[in-house]
């Protein structure tokens, strides 16, 4: 049995969800002793080194870039690679390269498994023809795989709703954000204790909503982005960064270090407003703190309505006083009991291998409950 797995940038991952998703697969096959042999399609233009094997899968380059407009080659060609090289079974993690998925099928017995991420093509940053084609290859992705998966319960109604396709729903794992060295460093000039934001600096994130709202509180906040990518996020640190209790640091990857902001943080601050599971709040619920998530169905599936809720700056701004230490408390153990329930590695990694390995029934859907 061989399964390929391609879209991502590669492993170990260093990038976003996906790759964070390919990197414990490969772990949790290893660690749960499985005979089947994993190949992982990485880009050789997105990383510096280019080693042929991690923890026990094989890896495979392309030359060219994994996201922005070479995404849409760069996953055609490793799945043209996958299917010619005679993998049994095809993981797609994302619709980039699903309009290839019809001539795949011709071609080649194997079974192909996408998970669709979010509903990409609503996203703001997309236009006229990208959006175009990102639908179409969404509508591609759930007519031509032999199975689809969705990250949260909101995707799943969305597709049967548009498709009349089931999904099967396998969330993400965050457990992993818990892992750290015995020497952790905390990042200097930071307050004791703050609010806390991380994420990818996006007009859909609510970046600008957050740090309106704590603009007009004392309450110190640390946001962590990619400030520097885009006219969006330079805009918004210009505007914000001399204010006394903003806190705007760059991406922070080193697994030490994030686990170091994260343990001093008395609350997070989730702006995502669309995406699905989105990955850094599930590894955040597993720090077992109050939630303040932006209000959108893919953050009450996550969270299963259990933690607080905002739309605008100024019901956030409203929510940051009424927060005392027994509502602190309370949220905080919900968020964690959710987080050990339904996402570890361990049960995703389950869920995904049910899927991926021959001798299992796959009727109905697969959830992580």
């Amino acid at each position: 049995m061989k399964i390929a797995l391609i879209g991502t940038v590669g492993v170990p991952g260093r990038y976003g969800g996906f790759e964070t998703l390919a990197e414990n697969l490969v772990k949790f096959r290893k660690r749960d002793g499985r005979s089947t042999e994993l190949t992982v399609w990485c880009s050789a233009r997105d990383t510096l080194e280019h080693p042929t094997t991690f923890e026990g899968a094989n890896l495979r380059y392309v030359r060219l870039r994994a996201n922005g407009m070479q995404s849409i080659p760069y996953d055609v060609l490793g799945l043209w690679q996958a299917v010619r090289s005679g993998h049994d079974c095809v993981l797609v993690l994302g619709v980039s390269g699903a309009l290839a998925l019809p001539v795949m099928r011709l071609i080649s017995r194997a079974r192909i498994i996408t998970n669709i991420d979010g509903i990409e093509w609503k996203r703001r940053k997309w236009k006229g023809i990208a959006r175009w084609v990102l639908r179409a290859s969404e509508r591609a992705a759930v007519r031509f795989s032999h199975e689809v998966i969705a990250d949260n319960q909101a995707i799943a109604d969305y597709v049967q709703d548009r498709y009349g396709a089931k999904c099967h729903v396998i969330a993400y794992g965050g457990d992993h954000a818990l892992i750290h060295s015995e020497m952790v460093e905390t990042t200097a000039g930071l307050p004791e204790r703050y609010a806390l934001a991380l994420c990818r600096i996006e007009p859909e994130n609510n970046a600008h909503v957050i740090l309106e709202a704590f603009s007009r509180r004392e309450t110190p906040l640390v946001f962590v982005g990619n400030w520097e990518n885009s006219a969006y996020g330079r805009e918004l640190k210009a505007r914000y960064r001399d204010r006394p209790n903003l806190h705007l640091l760059d991406p922070v990857y080193e697994q030490d270090k994030l686990y170091a902001l994260r343990a001093r943080a008395s609350v997070y601050v989730h702006g995502h407003s669309a995406g699905g599971t989105n990955p850094s709040l599930v590894e955040m619920m597993h720090f077992g703190i109050p939630v303040f998530a932006y209000d959108c169905a893919f953050n009450r599936h996550s969270t299963e309505d259990k933690a607080l809720y905002f739309g605008t700056a100024s019901e956030l701004t409203e929510l940051l006083p009424e927060l005392d230490t027994v509502a602190a408390t309370r949220i905080g153990a919900d968020m964690c009991d959710v987080a050990r329930r339904r996402y570890t590695w361990d049960e995703v990694g389950a869920a995904y291998f049910h899927l991926l390995e021959p001798g299992e029934k796959n009727a109905g859907t697969v959830k992580i409950k």
